[in-house]
């Protein structure tokens, strides 16, 4: 008998890539036990509420957690597991980070390529480097090859 976990018992969850000038805007999560990723840079987004789409979904989060969603988000891939299927979105963060308002996390920052490519990045709020969520990572190094 197979084990097979259906979509509708999945997180099902948008998420954003959004960048500029080569850098990539993370969340650090809370570091609360109980969450996913506790303490982990993260991209930004959420779960996608019963009878919301995930365009939907992409657009309240983003406006939720950092008070701005850019006018463009294009789909990029759509990532699942045997937890979560993460609708990927990317776009221009138009705007300077002292514009955004960090109302869900505990700090954010533009990350470059190399701090993906490690997976870790120093945090002010933290005081220190704090690790990206795997999944993220892997995302963010996936975008990265196929943008050049």
């Amino acid at each position: 008998m197979k084990d097979e976990t259906s979509q509708e018992q999945r997180h099902r969850v948008a998420i954003a890539i959004l960048h500029q000038d080569g850098k990539f805007l993370l969340q650090l999560r809370d570091d609360i036990p109980g969450i996913f990723y506790p303490g982990h840079w993260a991209l930004f987004g959420g779960h996608i509420e019963p009878g919301e789409s995930p365009d939907e979904a992409m657009q309240r989060e983003l406006r939720e957690e950092i008070g701005y969603a850019p006018a463009t988000l294009n789909q990029f891939a759509l990532y699942e597991d045997t937890q979560v299927v993460r609708y990927v979105y990317h776009g221009e963060l138009d705007v300077d980070v002292s514009q955004l308002v960090l109302h869900e996390g505990w700090d954010m920052a533009l990350a470059t390529s190399e701090e993906i490519g490690q997976g870790d990045r120093y945090s002010q709020q933290a005081k220190q480097r704090r690790p990206l969520g795997k999944p993220h990572q892997r995302i963010l190094l996936d975008f990265m090859a196929r943008s050049g």
